[in-house]
């Protein structure tokens, strides 16, 4: 994230602090693709992850709204860290033990950030299919941990804010979770 994108998320959240209604639409304009994102990758159904990035903005604004924002660090690790316990939540009420699947045809999911060369998004999507398949193998830890780094694009710093770890042990989750994705797609060397 650049500097600016920090100042700018940094005054929205104050605005968003003093119960700003537009400033709360601005970050829900900005952030409701990445929630989506990430809660579909949890859950593999198009309209639960829909139903579930709903409540996640609704109970956001709920903290706004009772001025419980104060631990919160940045907008962005609000978001995802209400996400994350969300889809905690929907798996508790719905425990029917069913495999996740990422090949649901439905929903297109861009990984690519628009900052990718033409090239490398050739690249991306054709082993997009390949990662997805093998991202279901992993454990949930190693795949949260992929999928917020290198799908979102969130920070160790943010990552580590979410998850409610230390940034080391993030970062040794992250490395443990590319050498075992590796391993699976055999590019183990």
């Amino acid at each position: 994230m650049k500097l600016t994108d920090k100042i700018k998320e940094r005054r929205l959240f104050r605005q968003i602090k003093e119960s700003d209604k537009e400033a709360f639409i601005t970050a829900y304009d900005n952030y409701a693709d990445q929630i989506f994102r990430f809660i579909y990758f949890k859950v593999n159904n198009q309209e639960e992850a829909q139903d579930i990035a709903s409540a996640v903005f609704l109970k956001a604004w709920n903290h706004v709204q009772n001025n419980s924002l104060t631990e919160a660090k940045t907008l962005r690790a609000l978001f995802y860290k209400i996400a994350r316990t969300s889809v905690i939540d929907y798996y508790r009420k719905n425990s029917r033990g069913s495999a996740i699947s990422l090949n649901d045809s439905e929903v297109e999911i861009d990984p690519a950030d628009g900052s990718q060369d033409a090239l490398s998004e050739i690249e991306i999507s054709s082993d997009m299919e390949k990662v997805q398949e093998k991202l279901l193998e992993l454990k949930d830890e190693y795949r949260e941990a992929i999928v917020l780094k290198f799908i979102n694009g969130l920070s160790t710093g943010e990552i580590a804010e979410i998850t409610s770890k230390s940034q080391g042990n993030v970062r040794i989750t992250l490395h443990r979770a590319l050498k075992a994705l590796r391993e699976l797609m055999g590019e183990e060397k």
